[in-house]
């Protein structure tokens, strides 16, 4: 299989640390931001878009990781952008998610922004699965970016040896992530 972009680690290694910086810092500094803007639709919607999305990113993972154990390259190749595409529209999604709706609490039956004591007594134990859960989701979700992108550029500059050595790191952490994403919705979307 011929290389898509020709080698240039220097310049790879900027782009991809200064892109993961940037998206790091987006998503964090967002997290704080709510625009207080009346939509025609609840926005809430793009949760459930979000947890599609990593749904089927989820999946397109496992048949990709069979495909190149069955040497169907092309396949993998296909599978692998298009799991990478939609992750770039999931972070678009994402990001509107947050700017629209600002921060959901799991356990606020009564949506006031704050978990009182009967609200964390009725929640139960369930919340410390939660928090567990989305912990770690958010901490392997920051740090699989680049990894991701330094696996990609791997194959698409043909350096399959270096691309098989990182996608063994890269591929349990992003499944991870695209996995606990729609398990973190399930368990949040009752309190939106």
């Amino acid at each position: 299989m011929k290389k898509l972009i020709t080698k240039n680690e220097k310049k790879s290694n900027w782009l991809i640390w200064t892109f993961s910086f940037i998206v790091f810092t987006l998503v964090v500094a967002l997290d704080r931001v709510q625009v207080n803007v009346k939509l025609p639709f609840d926005a809430n919607i793009f949760a459930l878009f979000n947890a599609l999305i990593n749904s089927i990113i989820a999946v397109l993972l496992i048949i990709g990781v069979i495909a190149i154990q069955q040497k169907k390259v092309k396949i993998h190749k296909r599978l692998m952008l298009t799991a990478l595409t939609l992750s770039i529209l999931f972070l678009f999604s994402y990001l509107l998610h947050k700017i629209f709706t600002g921060e959901t609490l799991f356990g606020d039956f009564n949506h006031d922004g704050h978990l009182s004591s009967d609200e964390i007594t009725k929640i139960g134990s369930i919340r410390r699965l939660y928090l567990t859960i989305l912990i770690s989701h958010i901490i392997l979700a920051a740090l699989i970016l680049p990894f991701v992108l330094f696996t990609a550029y791997r194959a698409l500059t043909g350096d399959y040896e270096r691309h098989k050595r990182l996608a063994r790191i890269t591929f349990p952490i992003w499944l991870y992530v695209a996995i606990t994403g729609p398990i973190i919705y399930w368990m949040i979307a009752p309190f939106y």
